[in-house]
């Protein structure tokens, strides 16, 4: 079973692309603090399609999100011709946890941030 299950805080904004058609995905860094220490592990994170365009619309560094996903590798060849592999949580549930905005920019209501 490959399931995934973090709660952390953004260490980076979120970076929208569009792909072919009509996909899309967002990519974002999850900060996840380790219990009992002055530490956090640094997660890469990969969300899709409607999902990703609320993540973008919504999401900046500091916010903090809960999501449900699975583990996903792959690995390269570099164009140095080294092999190169990394791991990243493909997000299929993301719950929007920190207050919504108070300011300026657009909010979403707090009750309903997952997506």
């Amino acid at each position: 079973m490959n399931v995934v299950t973090l709660i952390g805080n953004l260490a980076t904004d979120v970076d929208l692309r569009k792909l072919e058609g009509d996909k899309q995905v967002a990519g974002f860094l999850l900060a996840v603090d380790r219990p009992g220490r002055d530490e956090a592990d640094f997660i890469r994170i990969a969300v899709w399609d409607k999902q990703a365009e609320v993540c973008a619309r919504y999401l900046v560094k500091g916010k903090r999100v809960g999501l449900d996903g699975r583990l996903k590798s792959s690995s390269w060849e570099d164009s140095d011709g080294k092999r190169r592999s990394a791991v990243e949580v493909v997000a299929h549930r993301v719950q929007f946890l920190s207050p919504p905005d108070n300011g300026a920019g657009a909010e979403v209501p707090f009750e309903g941030a997952a997506v």
